[in-house]
Formats: C-alpha cells, sequence, structure tokens
C-alpha cells in the first residue's frame, strides 16, 4: 500500500456487495483504502467489469486512472488469479508521474 501512495495513487476497490455488507468487511479486515459499494452493478457495467455466474460473479478488473481521468492501464482478468504483479503497476504509475 505505501508504495502506491508513495506514488500519488489513490486504491479504490469496487464491490458488489451491498452498503451495509460492505462497510462490515471493511471494518472486519481493518482495510484502510477506499471501497465504494456497486451492487447494483452501475459502476462496473461503465468500466466493462464482466460479471459471470460460472465464475461466481464478478470477475476482477483493474483500471490505472491518471489525474485528467483518463484510463493509462486497464487489466480484465480471466479469473480470481489473473491480477497482474505489483511491480507492473509500480512501473506503470512510475510512467505516469514522469508525464504529469
Amino acid at each position: 500500500m505505501a508504495a502506491f501512495t508513495a506514488r500519488d495513487a489513490v486504491i479504490i476497490a469496487i464491490g458488489p456487495d451491498g452498503p451495509k455488507a460492505f462497510q462490515r468487511y471493511w471494518e472486519s479486515e481493518r482495510l484502510t483504502y477506499i471501497g465504494i459499494p456497486d451492487p447494483k452493478h452501475i459502476i462496473a457495467n461503465v468500466y466493462g467489469q464482466e460479471w459471470n455466474i460460472f465464475k461466481l460473479g464478478r470477475v476482477p478488473a483493474l483500471l490505472l486512472i491518471d489525474k485528467q481521468g483518463q484510463i493509462r492501464y486497464q487489466h480484465y482478468s480471466d479469473s480470481m488469479s489473473d491480477i497482474p504483479e505489483n511491480s507492473l503497476l509500480l512501473s506503470m504509475l512510475n510512467k505516469m508521474n514522469e508525464t504529469s
């Protein structure tokens, strides 16, 4: 987390649960980043996140969005284990910060 915030990144997780369930999870796990409940899939649909009943719901999507609101990197996973390495994301953030 510190490596991301040191690069002026804000981490936001968007999940399918309702506000109360989302808040309980955030508190029980003591998560320090922002969590936004999206039970109606409004945000997920805007960014093209896949929902697949055979994969037990939403399939992870990761986006890096610059300060101007432009998507600079996007990764739509095939499964819960298909997530980019932090080193790749930190490198991308370094490049984004060089150009801003």
